[in-house]
């Protein structure tokens, strides 16, 4: 029996994913740690409750999930056990306000089994003729929710980075079954892109719908998508009402967002003026010693030939 059998079930009969024109795309967003405000579980929430969506793939929770690290919800009434909540990892076709179809990867992020999961979803992937895979996450930073919410962007296309802040440098960080994902894909020539929330890290344990909301603005730029925004748009705003009327009532509060936008402005302020060197890349990144060399000595080789000419 192949792997892929035992991991997750193909339901039947399969929804209609359209043709295969290499135009579709893939969201992965799945919930794990880098979860900040609950941004990741709220895209994908909210995708599932405006748009129709039919369930294409059922992944095995036994062979994926330590229910021992995220323990169902169990109802008892009386004195008997009644109900527990379901574990739904899936891969669903989901359409668009276009009624444009794309697949969304959602549900726990597994415990188990990271190289093999990656795996199958890349073979779906290539099943299905995935034109590109954007996957979402959202972490914790030092920054005010005064300040326009940060999406930091990753991956293998320019094209999709455009327009997006980019790590521009090398960095490290915990792993996520869906980098997994991404890497697998990468490995296999596959287009991925991923987007971070930057959630202000005092509302990283409560529900930010900002976060949600600009992760999803992300996503319908990079897969041409028409997604009903005017909900979490809603939300967004009265959170930071609330918010606003917390540093009103308190000194404390007040004096410290004012210490996080003195930080964030400080900081733009040095980023501007990085990205105003004629050194610096479009992403951020220097030019290596050895890029510079090669640099120096082309010019110096033009200089030398100039008056021989």
């Amino acid at each position: 029996m192949d792997e892929g059998d035992e991991m997750y079930e193909m339901q039947f009969p399969a929804p209609d994913v359209g043709p295969k024109n290499g135009g579709l795309t893939m969201v992965v967003a799945l919930q794990g740690y880098a979860d900040a405000g609950l941004a990741v579980a709220g895209s994908a929430g909210h995708l599932i409750d405006a748009l129709d969506h039919r369930p294409l793939v059922n992944f095995n929770n036994d062979e994926l999930v330590d229910y021992r690290s995220r323990r169902p919800a169990v109802t008892m009434v009386g004195d008997a056990v009644a109900d527990c909540a379901e574990l739904e990892l899936s891969l669903q076709v989901v359409r668009d306000n276009a009624g444009k179809p794309f697949l969304l990867l959602s549900g726990p992020e597994p415990d188990l089994r990271w190289d093999a999961f990656s795996q199958a979803v890349a073979d779906l992937v290539e099943r299905f003729d995935v034109r590109r895979t954007v996957s979402l996450y959202s972490a914790p930073m030092t920054v005010p929710h005064t300040r326009p919410l940060g999406i930091i962007a990753h991956g293998n296309d320019r094209e999709l980075l455009a327009g997006h802040r980019t790590w521009g440098q090398r960095v490290t960080v915990p792993g996520a079954a869906s980098l997994r994902i991404e890497l697998e894909l990468n490995r296999r020539g596959r287009t991925t892109c991923g987007f971070t929330a930057q959630v202000p890290h005092y509302v990283a344990a409560s529900d930010y719908p900002l976060a949600a909301l600009r992760l999803l603005e992300a996503v319908a730029d990079a897969g041409d998508l028409e997604f009903p925004l005017t909900a979490l748009e809603r939300e967004s705003d009265k959170v930071a009402e609330l918010l606003a009327e917390q540093a009103r009532e308190s000194e404390e509060v007040a004096g410290i967002v004012r210490m996080l936008e003195h930080q964030h402005d400080e900081e733009e302020r040095r980023r501007s003026t990085l990205e105003s060197n004629p050194l610096v890349r479009a992403d951020g990144s220097m030019p290596s010693a050895d890029e510079l060399g090669a640099e120096f000595e082309r010019f110096l080789a033009t200089q030398i030939a100039a008056p021989e000419r």
